[in-house]
């Protein structure tokens, strides 16, 4: 086994093995509640949802990622191969959608009390459970056709234009089909991008304009300590930015492996890197939050 990949699989394992253990924490607060018979917020339920695609994303990205690094390359069938990559797909397509949902959910709690607001903000709570349904479906749905290129990497072995992809492989480039192809998987990517960019400037300019009404009751208040809205609302503006940042690097990335026929290992687990760091940082970022401020943010319970 070379050296190099023995790096590479020493830094996707403790990656992958931080991320399950970070996600395992807020799903064992989840059990916990529910076996007290707590109940859980409307950002509760998509956080829990949250949680579980990331799973999805480090059990079927992380762990093949990571044996392929050190050295188990063929493990996986030509199913296999399908099945994990469709999983992981299925995960960070509901990865995004929840983490939209809970963008412009926040946005919807923290507006004034306007009468254009306050019908949202009567309805909003009844419309989450549907709403996450929906985002899984979609993402069901949608990703079906992702499984058709790929396969176990020894049926195109010997194929010219096959893409090499750690522990399986791609086949190459056809214009006539790759490009519906990408337009139909980019869409709800762009549709989700664009609205938590609205939400988030959104939540920046409701924070600011309430910051500046309350300036005068600050002055007077000796507790520096933040409103539990106005920490919940930064928790999720810091998630919101953590993967968008995250998701503009994997593009660039996966464009770098797309484009030549033969791309680098070094690129290929650049990206598998890159694709592990939300799910991997996540949780910890809603766990930073003070639990009893606010219930969005979890830590460990006795």
């Amino acid at each position: 086994m070379a050296s190099g990949n023995v790096a590479v699989g020493m830094i996707f394992l403790p990656q992958t093995v931080v991320g399950v253990l970070g996600n395992f924490s807020l799903l064992l607060h989840y059990l916990s509640v529910h076996c007290t018979g707590g109940r859980l917020r409307s950002t509760d339920v998509i956080v829990k949802h949250l949680v579980i695609a990331n799973f999805l994303s480090l059990l079927c990205k992380g762990v093949p990622q990571t044996m392929a690094a050190f050295g188990l390359r063929y493990f996986l069938n030509a199913i296999g191969c399908k099945l994990v990559f469709y999983l992981h797909r299925v995960g960070r397509g509901v990865s995004i959608g929840t983490t939209c949902l809970l963008s412009v959910f926040q946005v919807i709690t923290i507006s004034p009390r306007k009468p254009r607001w306050a019908k949202l903000k009567e309805k909003a709570p009844r419309h989450v459970g549907f709403s996450v349904l929906l985002c899984w479906l979609l993402c069901v749905l949608v990703n079906v056709i992702f499984p058709i290129s790929v396969t176990a990497k020894w049926n195109y072995t010997n194929i010219r234009g096959s893409k090499d992809l750690g522990y399986c492989s791609r086949r190459g480039h056809n214009e006539s089909t790759d490009t519906p192809f990408v337009i139909l998987l980019s869409f709800p990517d762009v549709l989700c991008l664009g609205l938590m960019l609205w939400a988030s400037s959104s939540m920046v300019c409701i924070l600011h304009r309430h910051k500046q009404r309350v300036r005068h009751i600050r002055r007077s208040d000796l507790s520096p300590r933040a409103s539990p809205e106005t920490r919940a609302t930064q928790s999720i503006l810091f998630l919101v930015s953590t993967f968008v940042s995250s998701y503009i690097l994997s593009c660039l990335v996966q464009i770098c492996i797309t484009l030549p026929d033969n791309p680098n290992s070094l690129l290929v687990n650049t990206a598998g890197f890159i694709n592990l760091c939300f799910p991997t940082l996540s949780p910890f970022v809603l766990m930073s939050c003070d639990p009893n401020v606010y219930r969005l943010c979890f830590a460990w319970k006795r």
